[in-house]
């Protein structure tokens, strides 16, 4: 097994590759069957969309805070736990922003897209899901779409639903909403297409966030999942992403 071994630019992440690449021999991600990553969650995200079109499954390991996408950091047997890791295979969220000057841009998430208001000015949001409205004025900070390998991050921080793997859901979560006031958010089904449109743009100035992406300025926002992309993660069987994100439900 050919492996690549990467690094987030910190001591403790660069210590570990330095250990692991005395002990085994390390190529280039394009030519690795898989990526080990070393690092924290943030570094993992970059990973993703870093090597989003070469296919390569990658096992991180954690050596950054909370690393809730990430395996426990051992030098120890890194090959047999390779061999005998679980599979996750995922869909990213395809983000098309529309700037208020007319310029098109498109980004990828694969934990969340987040609208977020510029200024002391509260958002003013359009919902439309395939093609119909179903909330013409939410009056707030901002809202996200979350898929399930990110609704334990800003979505659940948001107050929004744990997402298992698998549902075949995404959450889309207000932020600090005024109005509707009792409004908590929705689960969708994850082929939908979710269609945002910002009221007063010039106004109430919106940003549109894709995991580290920023669009500022935006008119209109278009989210879909993209099902021509997939990307894999390799968990040790014990601590899987499944099972991680079952048990924060439980968190206490």
């Amino acid at each position: 097994m050919k492996i690549a071994i990467i690094a987030s630019d910190t001591k403790e992440a660069n210590a570990a590759a330095k250990l692991l690449k005395s002990q085994y021999r390390a190529v280039g991600p394009r030519e690795a069957d898989v990526i080990v990553a070393l690092g924290g969650d943030g570094y993992m995200l970059q990973t993703l969309h870093a090597y989003l079109g070469i296919k390569k499954p990658i096992f991180g390991m954690n050596r950054g805070t909370v690393g809730f996408l990430m395996n426990e950091f051992s030098g120890e047997g890194l090959i047999e736990r390779l061999e005998a890791a679980d599979r996750f295979e995922l869909h990213p969220l395809k983000m098309r922003a529309i700037s208020c000057d007319g310029e098109e841009t498109e980004h990828m998430a694969i934990n969340e897209i987040s609208l977020l208001r510029e200024t002391r000015q509260a958002a003013n949001i359009r919902i439309s899901i395939d093609g119909r409205v179903r909330m013409a004025e939410l009056v707030g900070d901002g809202l996200l779409v979350a898929t399930p390998a990110g609704s334990t991050a800003y979505n659940l921080s948001a107050h929004g639903p744990i997402l298992p793997l698998g549902s075949g859901l995404l959450a889309l979560t207000p932020l600090s909403p005024f109005r509707p006031r009792r409004w908590r958010g929705a689960l969708l089904p994850h082929h939908v297409s979710i269609e945002l449109t910002i009221n007063q743009p010039q106004k109430r100035p919106v940003s549109a966030v894709a995991d580290m992406h920023e669009v500022r300025d935006v008119r209109r926002v278009v989210i879909e999942e993209d099902k021509n992309t997939t990307l894999t993660l390799l968990f040790d069987p014990e601590h899987t992403l499944a099972e991680r994100i079952f048990s924060e439900q439980f968190a206490h």
